[in-house]
């Protein structure tokens, strides 16, 4: 096989599996679980052929260490988990999910990964938008998933069990093939910032990423998603910053930092004086579309098990306690506390929530100087800031906001882009390569001199 066909097959492999972490209900909704199980074993399968055929290099010192604690806390849970069997499942697909997103960083490279991953977003985009298109235009209702996981006994049946209600022509929401207007519009919200970022870098033809940018804009405004209008606002807060403090240049960034906390302080202080009307806007209840009823039983079972939780279980079991009827709303049975802290305190405890803020800060703490300092050559020399060094940062603030009204975070896509962008920013820790590099290097003769640095 020559170098070009091998590059092409890994960059498909790539991309279809980055689709799959994304859209693991597009799967499920239309090949039932059995079908997405089949689904998954290709992809792990395409992950070990990745390693094997690329061999990337790997010392334990580059491992994020916190992920490994995460993962062997849930591990020991089985053996005090309320529900063993099941455990045990939620900890193979972790360990499944964490394996693709490591050998999909070290076998590619961060710049070919966001390459792949705005790959695998364009398609969801362009497959949702023609779904929907095709049941606006030739079903005119509400069409359920082809391989439901309830029973449609010809009741009225809440509207959160269709794959889509057809409502594009009436301007949304639209579920797309993902059938959830959330997970889309953070779809969308992803797409935002990796084809942007790779504009801003000059990594795609200008028309293309402008029309990128528009359909991905579009698709989050059908969408209606409150959650990710907020996290949308979150992520230019960052961005904000972050261009900030790369004007500021390192060791003039205290005014950064105090400006941050207080921005945090005046947020947190408008959000509780202005909590109603904000909530009127967005057209939610006060109780924020049930998640204070999910929240207040989730804390009331931690507080049993306070400090090693009920059990590592990745997505809830709804047919085993405490999980059964826990997370009922208007005849919908929700499977996850809708808080991924709450989720990993109710299933780990403290223990766990220490491991899992562990991954998120050293991930959060690296890809913010990676997105602020400016890269240097081989010789030490200062090189001009990359546009994409940006994408790791907005990235996980788009994960953690959303990860305070969804556990996203902790399953499929959510969890792969987690340890993606925790792995790739511990690999250039140690490698000081600039992420990525798409500028040639400055020729010495156009360097400042010594003394002007």
């Amino acid at each position: 096989m020559t170098p070009g066909r091998r590059r092409s097959l890994i960059g498909a492999y790539a991309t279809f599996a980055l689709f799959t972490a994304l859209a693991g209900q597009f799967w499920r909704n239309l090949l039932g679980w059995w079908g997405f199980g089949f689904i998954v074993l290709l992809v792990v399968a395409g992950a070990v052929a990745l390693v094997f055929a690329v061999r990337p290099t790997w010392r334990w010192r580059r491992a994020p260490k916190s992920t490994v604690a995460f993962l062997l806390i849930a591990a020991a849970s089985i053996a005090w988990s309320a529900y063993r069997a099941e455990s045990a499942l939620g900890l193979l697909l972790a360990l499944a999910t964490t394996f693709v997103a490591v050998a999909l960083v070290l076998g590619l490279g961060w710049t070919r990964f966001v390459r792949c991953l705005g790959g695998a977003i364009k398609w969801i985009l362009v497959l949702s938008l023609a779904f929907e298109l095709a049941i606006a235009i030739f079903v005119r209702a509400p069409v359920l998933p082809f391989f439901p996981d309830f029973e449609p006994d010809g009741e009225k049946l809440p509207m959160a069990f269709y794959w889509s209600r057809g409502l594009l022509f009436e301007g949304g929401p639209i579920e797309g093939i993902l059938g959830n207007r959330n997970l889309l519009g953070m779809v969308a919200l992803l797409g935002l910032i990796v084809f942007g970022t790779l504009l801003a870098a000059g990594s795609v033809r200008r028309a293309q990423g402008i029309g990128w940018l528009v359909v991905a804009g579009a698709v989050m405004t059908l969408t209606r998603s409150a959650t990710v209008i907020l996290v949308g606002v979150l992520v230019l807060v960052a961005l904000a910053f972050v261009l900030w403090a790369r004007r500021r240049g390192p060791g003039r960034r205290g005014g950064v930092y105090w400006a941050a906390a207080g921005a945090v302080v005046a947020s947190v202080t408008l959000l509780s004086v202005f909590w109603r009307p904000l909530l009127s806007v967005f057209g939610k209840s006060e109780d924020v579309t049930g998640r204070f009823d999910i929240w207040g039983a989730v804390i009331g079972l931690a507080l049993e098990r306070p400090w090693l939780g009920w059990g590592w279980i990745s997505y809830w079991a709804p047919w085993v306690e405490p999980f059964e009827g826990l997370a009922v709303r208007n005849g919908v049975e929700y499977l996850q506390a809708h808080n991924a802290w709450l989720d990993v305190w109710l299933q780990l405890g403290i223990v766990g929530l220490v491991a899992f803020a562990s991954i998120v800060i050293g991930a959060l703490w690296r890809s913010w100087f990676l997105a602020v300092d400016r890269p240097v050559d081989d010789a030490g020399h200062p090189l001009p800031h990359s546009a994409a060094a940006l994408a790791p940062l907005l990235l996980l603030v788009a994960l953690l906001g959303q990860s305070l009204a969804e556990s996203r975070i902790l399953i499929e896509g959510g969890w792969l882009l987690l340890i993606a962008i925790a792995w790739s920013t511990k690999q250039r820790q140690w490698d000081a390569e600039p992420l990525p590099a798409e500028q040639p290097p400055v020729p010495a003769s156009r360097r400042p001199p010594e003394g002007a640095r």
